[in-house]
């Protein structure tokens, strides 16, 4: 009975959560009362126990707890919980910083520690304007770079990010290769790296010199904006435009590392390598922990105050980090999110074929997207996606959504899911786009 009492108690407060936290957040998909996490799974407060097919946002990577991170957690807060950095120096952050560089691409080896994603985007974006002392920012349409003011002037995933809170910092956007934009029966190799180069002249022509472009910043595989792949050639026609005028290259690798597209980087994937990168989410399996990386060569010029941080680095964040890289080699990860992303792409495939609903299939290693249409009209549809996710929900399975309207389901789970959890949860969103699709 006090168990039954103390569980009511607790589903009051989250009915009442409107009264605690702020709705701009508190009030996101779907608010499921948990009491525990553990490996691919959420244990609820109702009893239930949920198959976590989002990592909290690609941040488990690792899975939840993992018995190597909890340890180190522990171990690292029997000795030292905060820094700050800088003030006093421990060994954890330069263990970290260390073991980052043998899985980064070449010269990426010098670190700016912060918290979060954010952070780590407006530190490349203050780096890139100080060492090159260029004034502005070319960014994609679509992409997602963070709420703060200056990622959120390169944000153009959803206006209503911006709405009321247009940006001090004036930039400037370049089409994402999106499929809408490809001629039917065109190669997207060849038409997307063509259409940049004559949309990159247009913009220099007309709109910005590239003389006073300190940066391009770009999410190399589409995230919060719809999960969209676009062409290695596309992104490498984007290295050459920025050598050729002298422009910094900024990849926003927040959710794409840290084994997500089965290389340790989207970098690694696409074979093309940036000036300055973005990480965070996976990197310390939950802990608040992020960097941004670059060469000595270029944070050498960054002098003492120009950028700081309080709790950035935090040891037991940079411990955590520690372990979950260990967990990664020692589990072979890699190779599992690659062979496990290609199963699930391969029965989502199928189920496309079965459901009309299923308007596209897209991903690469365990960052998998599934955009749904309206069953009538067969346009993108948010409302539908909210039914699925609300029914998969129901039988015991998280989704997370993305995409302009919502319209696309991603598929995120931790890297160590293994094939059986795979079967699981597609089983359950099966039965579920067949409910939704008449």
């Amino acid at each position: 009975m006090q168990n039954q009492i103390e569980q009511q108690d607790w589903l009051h407060m989250v009915d009442s959560i409107g009264n605690f936290l702020a709705p701009s957040m508190a009030k996101d998909h779907p608010n499921l009362p948990v009491v525990k996490a553990e490996g691919c799974y959420y244990y609820g407060v109702d009893g239930k126990r949920y198959l976590d097919f989002t990592s909290g946002i690609a941040v488990e990577n690792v899975g939840h707890r993992h018995p190597k991170v909890v340890q180190a957690i522990k171990d690292s807060a029997d000795h030292l919980i905060h820094g700050p950095s800088g003030v006093i120096i421990y060994e954890s952050i330069l263990k970290l910083a260390a073991e980052l560089q043998k899985i980064l691409p070449p010269k990426l080896d010098n670190f700016f520690f912060a918290n979060s994603g954010t952070e780590a985007i407006e530190g490349a974006l203050k780096l890139a304007k100080y060492v090159t002392k260029r004034p502005y920012v070319v960014s994609f349409t679509g992409c997602f770079h963070g709420r703060s003011i200056g990622a959120l002037s390169v944000t153009t995933s959803k206006s209503k990010y911006r709405k009321y809170l247009q940006p001090s910092w004036l930039t400037y956007q370049l089409p994402y290769a999106l499929p809408e934009y490809l001629p039917e029966g065109a190669d997207p190799d060849v038409y997307f790296a063509e259409k940049l180069e004559r949309d990159a002249q247009k913009l220099f022509n007309h709109q910005v010199d590239p003389e006073e472009v300190a940066c391009m910043i770009i999410e190399p595989i589409l995230g919060e904006g719809g999960y969209f792949i676009p062409p290695a050639s596309w992104l490498k026609k984007i290295r050459e435009i920025c050598d050729r005028h002298g422009i910094l290259l900024i990849f926003d690798e927040v959710q794409t590392g840290f084994g997500r597209t089965g290389s340790w980087f989207a970098a690694q994937t696409f074979d093309v390598k940036p000036d300055i990168m973005a990480i965070a989410k996976g990197i310390a399996a939950g802990l608040p922990l992020s960097a941004t990386v670059a060469s000595k060569e270029l944070m050498d010029q960054w002098p003492l105050g120009s950028h700081g941080t309080t709790f950035g680095g935090n040891p037991m964040a940079c411990s955590a980090a520690l372990a979950s890289l260990e967990v990664i080699h020692e589990e072979k990860l890699l190779d599992n999110t690659k062979e496990m992303g290609a199963y699930a792409i391969a029965r989502l495939l199928e189920m496309k074929e079965e459901f009309p609903i299923i308007r596209d299939v897209r991903g690469v290693g365990l960052m998998i997207g599934i955009e749904l249409g309206d069953p009538k009209t067969g346009e993108p549809s948010g409302k539908t996606v909210m039914d699925v996710l609300d029914e998969c929900l129901e039988n015991g399975v998280l989704f997370y959504l993305c995409g302009n309207s919502g319209e696309v389901i991603r598929m995120i789970p931790p890297l160590t899911i293994n094939k059986e959890q795979i079967d699981t949860g597609l089983d359950v969103l099966r039965a579920a786009l067949q409910k939704y699709s008449n």
